[in-house]
């Protein structure tokens, strides 16, 4: 009797990477699509539509509408759905910037480009769909992939969550990705606790009294409120917050007067902060206005403060940081290619989602100097190299067949 061989781990991973990269030349059509035409936050009407059509292709049931422009899909395993529900979420918008690229697939709307690598988000989430679909045997429970508008603001997390994206099946564990221009291709960022920081940004009016130039004894002078403000403001993170803790605060705009004689009345500043520790949300919005408080009080100026929280920050569960990793591990294959101190400043909306189920965000490396795809996040001639399309669905489809078991 001759007893046919159990196939090997390496032979099936060597045959689930080979089915992922015939999908490399869909991938980077649907990413392509996508960039032609950008779309802005809960205006991504010719974006959900073309989600919904390749869905629909495939015979995937989803809903459309969510949140305006959100779309989710829920894919059954073929074995048993009594099993675990991991969700796979992908925001689909662009920002409000002009594309300087010069490319076939250069944006066709003016004034609006996809420079933060969403097109590409989209893409690898379609392409997970696609073959978790044809592979629902690999699996036990449930898949659920959110196409999520309005990331880049004013943020679409909040409105999915609302209208039950995590429900019905109840999600048990969430993870998502960012194409990322910081690190090189062929590299995966990923570790445990904080990953992005908290976005938050304050709006300031100084009241002075304005008067002639040569006679500021007569005056409040604003700018002058105004500047020592924003010295002051310097102190919360060098004196206020712990040295271990990272924090920022920093002064983007400054407006204020009329003419070189003319002392103003009024000036105004803008400033955005950003944390990681939670406990700092309430301690720095705290200072922010004792300091403003003071100065003012101390010239005989008035204020007006508008404070604003946009995200919170971006905290990966252990458990499930160290399910990507594993995975990360297999498909990069290169000890240097994992990047465990990948930690920004910036900020996602990603954030609401990880406040509601354990879950974990991650950096796809997609920098490519010697192809000149080595532009920053937000620039004007951002891009990527799509060979890390596959590599995203590889990190997907593997996640999904380590959790869902």
């Amino acid at each position: 009797m001759v007893s046919t061989p159990i196939q090997s781990c390496s032979d099936s991973k060597l045959r689930v990477r080979s089915q992922i990269l015939e999908l490399q030349p869909s991938l980077v059509q649907w990413r392509r699509e996508l960039h032609k035409w950008p779309e802005l936050g809960f205006k991504e009407t010719r974006t959900s539509t073309l989600i919904s059509q390749k869905l629909t292709e495939w015979g995937i049931p989803h809903q459309t509408g969510i949140a305006e422009t959100g779309v989710v899909a829920t894919i059954d395993s073929l074995r048993s759905t009594d099993g675990p529900v991991l969700a796979i979420r992908a925001d689909i918008d662009a920002l409000p910037i002009q594309e300087e690229n010069i490319v076939a697939y250069r944006s066709q709307v003016d004034g609006i480009m996809h420079a933060c690598g969403h097109d590409g988000h989209t893409s690898i989430a379609l392409g997970t769909a696609y073959h978790l679909w044809r592979h629902r045997h690999s699996f036990v429970g449930r898949v659920k992939l959110i196409f999520q508008p309005a990331e880049e603001g004013p943020g679409g997390a909040v409105p999915m969550i609302a209208a039950g994206v995590l429900e019905n099946p109840k999600v048990n564990a969430i993870i998502g990705l960012h194409l990322w221009n910081v690190l090189p291709l062929g590299t995966v960022g990923v570790r445990s606790g904080p990953l992005m920081a908290a976005v938050e940004y304050f709006n300031c009016k100084i009241i002075g009294r304005g008067g002639h130039g040569a006679m500021p004894h007569q005056t409040v002078d604003s700018i002058l409120v105004a500047a020592q403000v924003v010295n002051a403001l310097q102190t919360i993170v060098s004196r206020n917050v712990n040295p271990i803790d990272s924090a920022v605060v920093s002064v983007g705009e400054l407006h204020a007067g009329t003419a070189m004689n003319v002392i103003a009345d009024t000036a105004k500043l803008r400033a955005t902060v950003r944390y990681f520790n939670p406990a700092l949300g309430e301690l720095i919005p705290q200072r922010v206005e004792q300091i403003i408080a003071g100065v003012c009080h101390s010239h005989g100026a008035k204020y007006e403060l508008d404070y604003h929280r946009l995200y919170p920050p971006v905290i990966n569960d252990d458990s499930i940081a160290k399910l990507v990793r594993s995975v990360a591990e297999t498909v990069v294959e290169t000890p240097a290619g994992i990047v465990p101190e990948c930690q920004t400043m910036g900020g996602e909306d990603m954030s609401f989602f990880l406040q509601e189920v354990p879950g974990c965000y991650f950096f796809l490396g997609s920098a490519n100097p010697a192809k000149d795809l080595a532009y920053p996040h937000h620039h004007p001639r951002f891009d990527f190299d799509e060979t890390a399309l596959s590599a995203g669905v590889e990190m997907f489809v593997r996640c999904v067949e380590q959790f869902c078991v």
